[in-house]
């Protein structure tokens, strides 16, 4: 396969109408583009680019700011959840420990396990307190 060129043709009168359109094109664009550069020398016009500028920052903040709570919301509420769980499983723990520190049970664990018993009165004996010794140097 070869490369086929197709040159326009000269001489024509399409090519003649082209060109005279993008004349045509270039010298409304450079007029308006004029018209632009003298528009923005005006004072109207340089407040209206700044407060245009200051309105697209302004939508940008709103939409990131927006996204952020998004997502910290999420967060808390991961985090609420967790809590949540871990406050169930403390109350578990709180039960459990209540009922395995039950005076009963400590009482029937020790007479099973150690063969111990509650002393009757007559086999507590009261040890009196002693004045602590105080060494001078």
């Amino acid at each position: 396969m070869g490369a086929v060129a197709i040159e326009p043709r000269t001489g024509t009168k399409a090519s003649g109408l082209n060109r005279q359109r993008v004349r045509d094109g270039l010298s409304t664009a450079v007029r308006l583009s004029r018209q632009v550069f003298v528009a923005l020398r005006q004072p109207q016009a340089v407040i209206s680019v700044v407060l245009l500028a200051l309105l697209l920052i302004s939508s940008l903040g709103v939409v990131v700011s927006a996204h952020e709570n998004r997502e910290l919301f999420n967060t808390l509420s991961q985090l609420q959840a967790e809590r949540d769980g871990y406050q169930r499983e403390w109350s578990q723990l709180l039960l459990e420990q209540s009922a395995l520190s039950a005076h009963g049970r400590v009482e029937r664990l020790a007479s099973e396990r150690f063969g111990m018993s509650v002393p009757g009165k007559e086999d507590v004996v009261l040890v009196p307190v002693m004045a602590p010794i105080v060494v001078s140097r």
